[in-house]
């Protein structure tokens, strides 16, 4: 039971760990220290992860559901940084 709270914490300091960037992002309206390669590999990387999770947990009939979290808001937030770097 244990292993569930520390899957949680984990998932939940992994999706937080890239919001004080967003959070700078948004106040200064400046995203040119972001580069295009490191947003596009982030991005990328979490599409394919999180994909392959969800087949995975489908061929296996198990849900890792901190690690959805993890994924789903980073893709929300490495998105916002995508914009902001294209329209700021």
């Amino acid at each position: 039971m244990i292993h569930t709270y520390l899957g949680w914490i984990g998932g939940f300091l992994f999706a937080i760990c890239a919001l004080p960037q967003v959070i700078k992002t948004y106040k200064i309206k400046k995203a040119e220290d972001l580069s295009w390669l490191f947003l596009l590999f982030w991005f990328f990387g979490e599409v394919f992860t999180l994909i392959y999770i969800i087949v995975d947990d489908n061929i296996l009939n198990i849900r890792h559901y901190p690690l959805y979290l993890n994924y789903i808001f980073n893709l929300l937030l490495v998105l916002y940084l995508i914009y902001a770097k294209k329209y700021y």
